[in-house]
């Protein structure tokens, strides 16, 4: 009823040999490693330097070279917008780490999830700094 293909298909890919491939678990920690980059400069910028130096200790397990480091905070930063960040940053990386099943990184994430929540729900005195 239907004739054999004879042909070699044309949309067959190109040597796969010529394509260098990472593993799941390299674009992971990739991808890990990026998060807590972006984490750790909003986290310079505040100036949290112990959770900083947490961070960046992670980042060099990851990639194997310390990570390069952010100046500090510039002025007229919104610290509120900051926090923000910094807590949305964690919670993408608490996602990675979760699913790369990196239990110290997952438990610094959710750490420094709680510590941006708590420092966004602390009521600032009019005239504070």
């Amino acid at each position: 009823m239907y004739e054999p293909i004879r042909t070699k298909s044309i949309h067959s890919m190109a040597d796969d040999d010529a394509y260098p491939h990472r593993s799941r678990e390299e674009e992971l920690d990739i991808q890990l490693a990026g998060h807590l980059s972006a984490l750790l400069a909003v986290t310079d910028e505040l100036g949290i330097d112990d959770a900083a130096e947490q961070i960046a200790s992670q980042i060099a397990r990851l990639r194997g070279t310390p990570p390069v480091r952010h100046a500090g905070l510039r002025r007229g930063s919104d610290t509120p917008a900051l926090h923000r960040r910094a807590h949305d940053l964690a919670g993408r990386a608490l996602v990675v780490a979760a699913s790369r099943a990196d239990t110290a990184v997952a438990i610094l994430s959710a750490e420094r999830m709680d510590a941006h929540a708590a420092a966004l729900a602390e009521p600032r005195l009019v005239g504070a700094p």
